[in-house]
């Protein structure tokens, strides 16, 4: 009885040293990314910020700023790709007369945001109607802001 406290006593030490020795004040090596961070600047409405890997990004917009069912590949490298559904709006159309269609989105500028590792910027584009993707052009979800819009 008395060896089993003291295994058991010796596994809580060592399973606190081994916390306290993991902890810091920068992104770990092994951190998994989020997109941003929750409720950024003008995107307070927004969903999957701040998050790992979202099925669906909202920039709290009109139906345009939606992209759902997202798949993502290459999470962790320096862009993550995924591919889902979003509203496509024509030129000179309104949104109201937008149609779901195959979207790609592009979370890309990895590095940290707040202290922590996340994905700077994300945008997204349809491939299908000859748009492709600009590293210029972008919503910055560490800051909550839109970057060089036209």
């Amino acid at each position: 009885m008395a060896r089993r406290r003291w295994l058991s006593s010796l596994c809580g030490a060592l399973c606190i040293a081994a916390a306290s020795a993991c902890g810091s004040s920068g992104p770990s090596l092994t951190a998994v990314p989020t997109l941003g961070r929750p409720e950024p600047g003008i995107f307070l409405h927004g969903v999957g910020f701040g998050r790992v890997r979202p099925t669906t990004v909202f920039n709290g917009g009109d139906p345009t700023g939606l992209v759902s069912h997202v798949v993502w590949s290459s999470w962790g490298r320096a862009r993550a790709v995924g591919t889902g559904t979003s509203d496509w709006v024509g030129p000179g159309q309104s949104v109201a007369g937008g149609t779901q269609e195959p979207v790609t989105i592009v979370a890309f500028r990895l590095g940290t945001c707040h202290g922590k590792l996340a994905y700077r910027a994300v945008e997204w584009y349809f491939p299908r109607h000859g748009m492709t993707f600009d590293p210029h052009q972008y919503e910055d979800v560490c800051n909550g802001a839109y970057v060089g819009s036209p």
